[in-house]
């Protein structure tokens, strides 16, 4: 129990440590004979969750299908054959073989070793994919999972107490702030909070990013790059007097011409909207945590 103890700590440690700059596999090479079995039933759905999101799913034999019926979750069953099915197609399906299930997330890969249970009762319905079947995936640079950023977002939120924020905009009785801008390798994080101080709720309609020219001399000649998140913490659609939230980008920089540009759009048909300026001093002046 010990040993078991440890290595799921060890595994823990793996999934969302922030230091490491290479993962490294367990073991070099893994058997069919090595894997975890899972037995299921003709006319049963299993169904694995992972505690991050589903890059694909692989089914080593016919004798199986399956789908991805949310981000984090696969659901598999015994490929179903009818009477109308022709004779090829039925041997085709072999139930003392139903194949190996691999899973590919974003920073590892669960595989399982599928066997047939004749009797209903006994059949899994859904398992949580455990440290001990994770098997980490090489990455040529660090790239954080939604899960890492999940639990950055949520350290700013618990430990990081809004003083003055960095920059402030107010128009309609809306108020957009930046609390503050951190680093974490190669993403930005960005703390801000909406303030409505009307008693009419705020629905959103986007929270739009880019970088565009500081001085525009004509419509035309105006440049603008989107700059789209690669995580934010909440997709909240509405709020009523506040809300905060957190933003995350892969590493961007611009030249002094350019700014960046922050717009918060109201659903029609009010379409209350506030815009914010952004230097590049205040990302480079970016905070560690």
């Amino acid at each position: 129990m010990i040993k078991n103890s440890i290595k799921n700590m060890i595994c823990g440690i793996f999934l969302f440590s922030s230091v490491s700059t290479f993962a490294q596999t367990e073991t070099p090479e893994k058997r069919v004979t090595d894997l975890t079995a899972l037995k299921i039933s003709k006319g049963i759905s299993l169904h694995i969750i992972s505690p991050e999101p589903i890059q694909f799913v692989d089914l080593s034999t016919n004798n199986l299908t399956g789908d991805l019926p949310a981000e984090n979750i696969a659901r598999i069953k015994i490929t179903a054959v009818s009477e109308s099915d022709s004779t090829a197609a039925k041997q085709n399906i072999d139930l003392n073989d139903l194949g190996v299930i691999t899973i590919v997330c974003q920073s590892y890969m669960a595989q399982y070793k599928v066997n047939y249970l004749d009797f209903k009762r006994d059949a899994v319905t859904n398992i949580q994919i455990q440290p001990e079947d994770m098997q980490p995936l090489e990455y040529p640079k660090l790239a954080f999972s939604n899960t890492e950023l999940q639990k950055f977002s949520l350290d700013i939120l618990r430990k990081k107490i809004v003083n003055k924020p960095i920059r402030e905009v107010k128009s309609l009785k809306l108020t957009m702030q930046i609390n503050n801008v951190y680093v974490v390798n190669d993403y930005i994080f960005l703390d801000m909070t909406f303030l409505n101080s009307t008693n009419l709720g705020y629905d959103i309609d986007a929270i739009k990013f880019s970088v565009e020219d500081k001085k525009i001399y004509k419509a035309t000649n105006n440049q603008s790059i989107a700059l789209n998140p690669v995580y934010q913490l909440y997709n909240q659609k509405q709020f009523t007097k506040n809300y905060r939230n957190i933003y995350v980008f892969k590493k961007f920089t611009y030249p002094n011409s350019k700014v960046m540009k922050i717009r918060l759009v109201e659903e029609q048909l009010s379409g209350r909207a506030i815009e914010m300026t952004v230097k590049y001093s205040d990302i480079l002046n970016a905070d560690t945590f």
